[in-house]
């Protein structure tokens, strides 16, 4: 015997399957009228009787793939809109820009959890480096600028195009070199994730067997 929770996801999904189809008639309906087609010219041009035309139309016949792609094709007119089908989502990541300790960051991704993206501002200034540690992996890569890195004992600056990935569990900071602003990419993710470089194998070295 199905729990509650699992018949009421299916009686749901069920219900909103049903209004989708009966959907269907009435839209194929007008379709055919605002291209002033009679039922005889639409069976003609897909070979479906206009007894059944007239019972999709009208509800009475449940729509399925078979009538569908013919009366599609001859309307012109994507399978889609005959079924109302919803529109793809807005692929655009959307969100709002957090300031923070004078920097502004933009993410650039909003899966919670795993591999985190922000695009971040830094304006022109001089600050002492202040290492510190957390858990997790990082990487960067200088958009415009010039970003310094302190990481354990080295003291590294990056220019555009240059990357560095770092362990944050050893002390570590980062911010403009102090000669103008810096714009940088930061990929935060959990302890243990590394950066994976695929490349193309080559010929193996001579006498490799």
């Amino acid at each position: 015997m199905r729990d509650k929770a699992t018949s009421g996801t299916s009686d749901a999904g069920a219900e909103s399957t049903g209004e989708v189809l009966a959907a269907v008639g009435p839209r194929l309906r007008r379709l055919r009228k605002d291209r002033d087609v009679t039922p005889a010219a639409l069976s003609e041009a897909t070979g479906i009787s206009v007894s059944t035309l007239s019972r999709l139309e009208s509800g009475l016949r449940r729509p399925g793939l078979e009538p569908l792609p013919p009366i599609a094709e001859a309307h012109r007119v994507p399978l889609d809109e005959l079924v109302g089908a919803p529109p793809v989502g807005d692929p655009r990541v959307r969100t709002e820009p957090v300031e923070r300790d004078g920097r502004t960051f933009h993410p650039l991704t909003r899966r919670p959890g795993g591999l985190l993206t922000y695009m971040v501002l830094e304006p022109r200034r001089e600050r002492r480096p202040d290492p510190r540690t957390h858990e997790g992996y990082e990487w960067l890569y200088a958009l415009s600028g010039r970003l310094r890195l302190v990481l354990g004992d080295h003291d590294a600056v990056l220019g555009p195009g240059e990357a560095a990935e770092s362990d944050t569990r050893v002390p570590h900071w980062f911010g403009s070199a102090g000669d103008g602003p810096v714009e940088f990419l930061s990929l935060f993710g959990p302890q243990g994730e590394r950066m994976q470089l695929r490349a193309r194998a080559g010929r193996r070295a001579e006498g490799e067997s």
